[in-house]
């Protein structure tokens, strides 16, 4: 009975000192949001004219480079942040995205994903989680969310927050949306493709 007591104890010690190590680097992060921890900036409005870009990343583990300007001549583009790779909620919607991929690219649509968090494990994050369907980008400092104002702070560390954008091969934003609920993310995308699809043909 004692021993027992004593390694339970000893169980919640060791689980308080690794979420505070984790949530110290800022990659506590869960589909759950932390009351009063958490500080998201408004994102581009819908209308709005969608900044140009270029980053590394990688596809199914490869790396690439990815223009923003050269996708949209293809049609348009999914471009998704979130906060970090192979976190719970971010893991999720990276699934949901990866079933959904073929779909997208029925209507014409390049799905890709952007963060700020881990950039060193984007690679993997392709390959693993968005099982080689779609690229993910690294976007060190966060200065490409800052440019479509998807940045989000926990304390003191800055990270992108989970928004999404479908943006038309004119650059105009069709939908601007941000929600904790990752899975939320690929119903909307999807409408707004899908609407985009019909119009055009």
């Amino acid at each position: 009975m004692v021993k027992s007591m004593m390694k339970n104890k000893v169980m919640r010690a060791v689980m308080r000192q690794s979420c505070a190590a984790v949530a110290a680097i800022g990659l506590c992060i869960s589909a759950v949001p932390f009351v009063g921890a958490h500080s998201a900036h408004a994102a581009l409005a819908e209308g709005a004219a969608a900044p140009d870009f270029t980053l590394q990343g990688a596809l199914g583990g490869k790396p690439l480079t990815f223009s923003l300007k050269d996708a949209l001549k293809k049609g348009p583009v999914v471009l998704y942040f979130f906060p970090a790779a192979f976190t719970q909620g971010c893991t999720l919607e990276a699934h949901a995205l990866a079933e959904a991929t073929d779909t997208f690219t029925k209507q014409g649509a390049t799905v890709v994903g952007v963060t700020a968090g881990n950039v060193d494990r984007v690679a993997d994050f392709s390959k693993d989680e968005c099982r080689n369907k779609f690229a993910v980008l690294a976007d060190p400092g966060a200065k490409v969310a800052g440019l479509y104002k998807s940045l989000s702070t926990q304390g003191t560390f800055l990270h992108s927050d989970r928004t999404s954008y479908v943006i038309a091969p004119d650059g105009q934003i069709l939908l601007s949306y941000t929600s904790q609920d990752p899975e939320t993310h690929v119903t909307k995308t999807l409408d707004a493709v899908t609407a985009w699809h019909a119009k055009v043909h």
